[in-house]
């Protein structure tokens, strides 16, 4: 199987590895990907990765997937709870997409309990810390394994 991945990753999520280690874990951003790519690349698939703390960037890089990537992983940080932008675009993606988050927003703050992208994306991975990322990747080989069939 050959296919692209988009890993989008949201505002401050550059910061994972020093930020709240409490919350979410001392692994950096770069590592994460690092095991993602060792799962998608496990089964024939090219990563790319943009993370950017401006929403807009984040719209622009979902509305260039269309017919590029054939799926998104997307960690859209504090913008899950309020960015309707990022919901709208996603839901005109034509690949799969997945949101991930490391820790569980359910669990958290009430500010966090609602996701304006849950609604447009295939699944929500969250709560895993380090398996977050890997389990999307797998999400999204056995979602493609069961398309081709």
């Amino acid at each position: 199987m050959s296919a692209q991945i988009l890993v989008l990753s949201g505002p401050n999520l550059n910061l994972l590895g020093s930020r709240d280690p409490a919350v979410y874990g001392t692994m950096t951003l770069e590592e994460h990907l690092a095991a993602f790519a060792v799962v998608a690349e496990g089964f024939g698939a090219r990563v790319d990765h943009v993370q950017s703390n401006f929403e807009g960037d984040l719209v622009d890089q979902i509305h260039g997937a269309r017919g590029k990537y054939a799926a998104i992983v997307i960690n859209a940080g504090a913008l899950t709870h309020y960015s309707w932008s990022l919901r709208d675009a996603l839901d005109v993606f034509d690949g799969i997409s997945i949101e991930v988050h490391l820790s569980n927003p359910a669990g958290r703050e009430p500010f966090r309990h609602v996701s304006t992208l849950a609604a447009v994306v295939d699944g929500t991975i969250a709560g895993f810390g380090q398996l977050s990322y890997e389990l999307a990747a797998y999400a999204i080989r056995d979602i493609l394994n069961a398309r081709s069939e």
